[in-house]
């Protein structure tokens, strides 16, 4: 027989006997984007550059988290695209964008089946367009009017709790609704602020559009760049629609999620306190 193979594999028989070669693994080994190759070398280019840039943390736009102010000087807090065009916008441009809202909520409808002619949806586009607005009204509040003139001079350095204050909010991938309860603490620095603001700060933030990691830490960011107090926390648990009615629909599930800044991420004990104090230990 002339078979060509026959011999390439006696040949690799005799090697593994002889312990001179090592069978190949049969799921291939992947190489890291951090590991240089011969080509990257031979063309003179970086790997670092090369592959980092092409990770989702390099590609992205930076976080306003990161490179803005909490709070603008003219009191908008993390304004999106357009945000100031919607606060500032005349009642005439306030219905000509529910219109547009509408409209394209009409063709959703139509577009998943429905007839939007039956009495049962004549009006509902109309209908979801003011519901959206609401749920994302966020936008348009301006944090000063939304503290006022509720901070206080007070000489209190003990920790400020205000616990189960129930937000919703609108998962930003998939559009629907997450829903829980955020706690909120801070420590003074000679200023308290009225309880009742620390509510309208978490829900400012909770009516736009959201994942709840970003949330928690705008909320905690804003009330330090308000108060400048020692430390603050805040802590929130939610139910996310996204993952109970659809995907892995785990209906027991839920997201908890932390932000600790001053005396609270530097102090263990302090830390300790504040969950101690909301049942967490």
């Amino acid at each position: 027989m002339s078979d060509s193979t026959t011999p390439h594999k006696t040949n690799t028989r005799k090697d593994e006997i002889n312990g001179s070669h090592s069978p190949k693994s049969v799921v291939p080994i992947k190489r890291s984007k951090l590991v240089p190759t011969s080509s990257s070398s031979s063309s003179g280019a970086s790997f670092l550059t090369r592959d980092l840039t092409d990770t989702p943390l390099q590609t992205r736009a930076a976080s306003p988290l990161i490179l803005n102010p909490p709070i603008d000087s003219d009191g908008l807090s993390w304004p999106s695209q357009g945000a100031r065009q919607r606060i500032e916008q005349t009642p005439e441009e306030a219905k000509a964008r529910e219109l547009r809202i509408a409209d394209a909520v009409k063709v959703i409808l139509e577009e998943l089946g429905e007839d939007t002619s039956r009495e049962g949806l004549l009006e509902t586009p109309e209908r979801y367009a003011r519901a959206m607005l609401y749920f994302t009204k966020g936008y348009e509040d301006n944090i000063r009017d939304v503290i006022k003139r509720a901070v206080f001079e007070e000489d209190h350095d003990e920790m400020v709790i205000v616990r189960d204050i129930e937000i919703y909010s609108l998962c930003e991938h998939h559009l629907v609704p997450f829903f829980g309860k955020a706690h909120i603490a801070y420590i003074p620095n000679k200023r308290v602020l009225g309880l009742s603001k620390l509510a309208r700060l978490a829900e400012m933030y909770a009516r736009r559009f959201q994942v709840q990691e970003r949330l928690t830490k705008q909320i905690a960011m804003a009330l330090s760049e308000i108060l400048k107090p020692r430390g603050v926390a805040v802590v929130i648990e939610a139910a996310h629609m996204c993952m109970v009615s659809r995907g892995v629909q785990k209906t027991g599930s839920s997201t908890t999620t932390s932000c600790m800044l001053g005396c609270f991420r530097d102090q263990q004990k302090t830390r300790e306190e504040f969950l101690t104090l909301l049942g967490r230990k």
